[in-house]
């Protein structure tokens, strides 16, 4: 559970960020994601997550975890 919280925390942190420093960004990013699919938009967020998970792996690989 401890682990969940900090990862839902830290999310927040960056969107936070990024809402702060470049909203216009945001924006933008919007608008080039509405150009997508759905598939692109799908495959996008399987890319992400694979990443992620990747992340998640080397942090752990080199003791970043516990």
């Amino acid at each position: 559970m401890g682990i969940a919280l900090l990862a839902f925390g830290l999310v927040l942190i960056v969107e936070g960020l990024v809402y702060a420093l470049a909203p216009s960004l945001v924006e933008d990013l919007l608008a080039a994601l509405r150009t997508l699919t759905v598939v692109q938009r799908r495959l996008l967020g399987l890319v992400a997550i694979a990443i992620g998970l990747a992340l998640i792996s080397l942090a752990a690989s080199v003791g970043a975890l516990g």
